[in-house]
């Protein structure tokens, strides 16, 4: 529904205030000044894969539309619902575009340990070079996030010293089973490695920095916390050692 409104939104826009022929921004549909020399048309689409728009245009115009669709973008992109009256097929493009806007979170590789967050806004749509007219050619694209973003963040190592934490009453597994706990309610898949050494009461942990950011949060609420009484048999030893 929101996206749909955001179409119609746009078609009103480009109507009262037309866009000029050469759009600075590359991403844009450059739209013509004065309209009236493109066919105008009527269009009730119910969404669906840039193939299925360009054949309900065509229909509602009665003439074939040039336009080139990549196999990939015809199978994963999904146009969504379109109602549109009296719109020129450079109308209905740009406002396409507009209501594809989608902004994503992606590592970008660049932070500490070769991580590091970025936000990048993505959109779809047909193009066309030059000003448009009724023989133009449109051909759709699909903006990807980088492919930094598709390589496997570097693994970080870290220790923590549970002494503390095990004085207190503590024991390893109810730790690290707070901690992965956690991952699971985030649906942190795979979790990072965690192993403890029972020689020098070291957790060390080997992950993704972000995620074993976790374990810190962790030990410091524990260390906030109240130190768990002790059994009655290790209060016992004590006072025995001290008789």
């Amino acid at each position: 529904m929101k996206k749909h409104l955001l179409l119609l939104l746009g078609i009103s826009l480009l109507m009262l205030h037309p866009a000029p022929a050469q759009n600075s921004n590359p991403a844009m549909v450059p739209v013509v000044k004065e309209t009236n020399s493109l066919r105008r048309f009527d269009l009730n689409f119910m969404g669906g894969a840039p193939r299925e728009l360009v054949k309900a245009i065509e229909k509602a115009t009665g003439k074939p539309l040039n336009a080139v669709i990549p196999d990939d973008c015809n199978s994963d992109v999904r146009i969504p619902e379109i109602s549109v009256r009296n719109v020129t097929v450079a109308q209905l493009f740009e406002a396409v575009t507009l209501a594809s806007k989608d902004t994503r979170r992606y590592n970008s590789g660049m932070g500490p340990m070769g991580g590091g967050w970025s936000v990048m806004t993505l959109t779809y749509g047909f193009r066309t070079e030059g000003t448009p007219n009724e023989n133009s050619i449109w051909y759709f694209y699909r903006e990807k996030l980088p492919e930094a973003s598709a390589t496997p963040p570097r693994a970080a190592c870290r220790f923590y010293q549970l002494s503390p934490y095990l004085e207190a009453g503590y024991k390893v597994e109810d730790i690290t089973t707070a901690i992965e706990t956690a991952w699971d309610m985030l649906g942190t898949a795979p979790h990072p490695q965690m192993k403890y050494h029972k020689d020098t009461k070291l957790l060390i942990a080997v992950g993704e920095a972000d995620k074993l950011q976790m374990i810190d949060e962790a030990l410091g609420q524990l260390s906030r916390g109240s130190p768990k009484q002790k059994s009655s048999n290790s209060q016992d030893a004590e006072k025995s050692k001290t008789q």
